[in-house]
């Protein structure tokens, strides 16, 4: 998708919001929107996801399957939890049988099946955020447009959007993304970009090799004389380890889907330790595992 000279108005002849942005987007990438509040990234997050249409300038490339999560999330919707993300997934043409196994495996892992059957003008702020999130992952999107859509998450449902987040990119999606917490997905966006002055400049990235953020180090080993899999999510830092091993070592938000891009590679390779690395000071570390479904508790209605 590319942005071309795009700007957006308040009504017809109302002041600016956006104007002359200039953007592309390419597969496989992680891409961070910064900017002081009111300068008008809900608005270019809200033209990505086609929501709204530019006042001036032109979107192309081809329309990509797109799902959104704003901040504020409309729950008082006339379906339970469950039935809400089996209408959203017949919409994106998935049959009922899988639209329904999907949306039980989404809020399975985001600590909320126990509210399937729940109406949804009857969840918690919390609890709808987590439905919220689960519609856009159900049809796996090509393109995932999240508006401070961690907030309102607790700690466990936090650290399995960032989960998702890396799953979507490793198989090829973009994901672009605003968070308040300068902290959110730290080391592991491709770009970053801020809007100001009503248009969008290019933000600074942490140096290769010195990024910030949690980070495992993963120690695997595969049958001799076999190279690495082409494209590891992450791209993950290689050194020799003991007995023939590597040593990978990657932002915790990329360890499971490499940890299952290893674990399915033909032939698979053997994993044989996962530690966590010393962090930054203040920022917290998401708990590192094998790839598995969350059954993590869901918060307090």
């Amino acid at each position: 998708m590319r942005l071309r000279g795009v700007g957006r108005r308040y009504g017809l002849a109302g002041p600016w919001v956006l104007r002359g942005v200039d953007l592309g987007l390419s597969a496989r990438a992680l891409v961070r929107i910064e900017g002081a509040n009111g300068t008008g990234k809900s608005t270019l997050l809200r033209l990505l996801a086609g929501i709204d249409a530019p006042t001036e300038g032109r979107i192309s490339g081809g329309g990509p399957r797109t799902a959104y999560v704003p901040e504020r999330f409309p729950a008082a919707l006339p379906f339970t939890a469950a039935g809400y993300l089996v209408h959203l997934g017949r919409v994106h043409g998935l049959r009922t049988a899988e639209a329904a196994g999907r949306a039980e495996a989404w809020l399975t892992r985001f600590g909320a099946a126990g509210h399937a059957r729940t109406p949804m003008a009857e969840l918690s702020k919390g609890t709808a955020q987590k439905v919220a999130v689960a519609q856009a992952l159900l049809a796996g999107p090509e393109l995932l447009v999240l508006d401070e859509a961690w907030t309102g998450l607790d700690t466990a449902a936090r650290d399995e959007l960032d989960r998702a987040v890396a799953e979507r990119v490793a198989a090829g999606g973009t994901v672009v993304f605003v968070d308040h917490d300068p902290r959110r997905l730290a080391g592991a966006a491709d770009h970053a970009y801020r809007v100001e002055g009503r248009g969008l400049v290019a933000a600074p990235l942490a140096p290769a090799g010195a990024r910030t953020g949690p980070r495992v180090r993963i120690e695997v080993a595969g049958p001799p004389g076999t190279p690495l899999p082409d494209g590891l999510p992450g791209d993950p830092g290689q050194a020799a380890g003991e007995g023939g091993a590597l040593r990978l070592t990657v932002a915790a938000v990329h360890s499971d889907a490499l940890l299952s891009a290893l674990l399915t590679a033909r032939p698979p390779w053997h994993i044989r330790r996962l530690t966590p690395l010393p962090e930054d000071a203040g920022t917290p570390r998401p708990p590192v595992r094998a790839p598995a479904t969350s059954t993590a508790p869901d918060e307090a209605p």
